[in-house]
């Protein structure tokens, strides 16, 4: 569902990326160096993101590229989903975040939970493993991975957290404006098909 010339950006730049890193000969370099230029400038034209932001946010990792991971959890109560209202955009997410090193997926899921929504929670089921080109989210020049882990409510109470201004349950028929960034309306149901039909298989890409 991501734009070809999106696709095709963040394939110099993973390519680029790895010859960086393991290349030697200096002529190499250079020439893995002029891909990731390229990779900056086609993100460039087609977005109206400063040239120097592109290259320190898309284009300065080093080693093996890799996918980002992106987990969300998924809590319901009565029937309804528990989402929190970002602060960055004003609209509604599962809580969630990046992974983190040194936590296992769902060791995140109850922490991004408990920071975000102020509930205590233990991990039960995962739900799915979504690849976020083929679903309609907004571009992304990182290519990412999301993870649906179901949870349940063992304590706490409902509290703003940092990143969050508002925390609410919501019915499958209700939903707020979502931020499509981080989910989108398809897997909102999707999760609730889940509580309807708790032994579907896991859903992956």
């Amino acid at each position: 569902m991501e734009p070809k010339w999106l696709g095709w950006a963040k394939q110099l730049q993973s390519i680029a990326q790895a010859g960086l890193t393991y290349s030697k000969d200096v002529y190499d370099l250079e020439r893995f160096e002029l891909i990731r230029n390229i990779s900056v400038d086609i993100l460039t034209h087609h977005t109206n993101m400063d040239r120097t932001v592109i290259k320190d946010l898309f284009a300065s990792e080093t080693g093996y590229a890799t996918p980002k991971v992106d987990i969300r959890g998924v809590v319901f109560k009565d029937g309804k989903i528990l989402m929190v209202r970002e602060n960055m955009d004003g609209r509604w997410s599962l809580p969630g975040g990046w992974a983190d090193i040194g936590l296992t997926p769902s060791e995140v899921a109850v922490k991004e939970i408990k920071e975000e929504s102020g509930f205590d929670v233990k991990a039960v089921k995962l739900l799915a493993v979504m690849d976020m080109k083929c679903h309609p989210h907004p571009p992304s020049s990182y290519h990412i991975y999301k993870m649906l882990i179901q949870c349940e409510i063992i304590g706490g109470q409902a509290a703003e957290g940092i990143e969050t201004s508002a925390v609410a349950f919501f019915a499958e028929n209700q939903l707020p404006p979502l931020s499509t960034a981080r989910n989108t309306k398809s897997q909102i149901e999707m999760a609730f098909n889940y509580l309807k039909n708790p032994q579907e298989p896991i859903y992956f890409d």
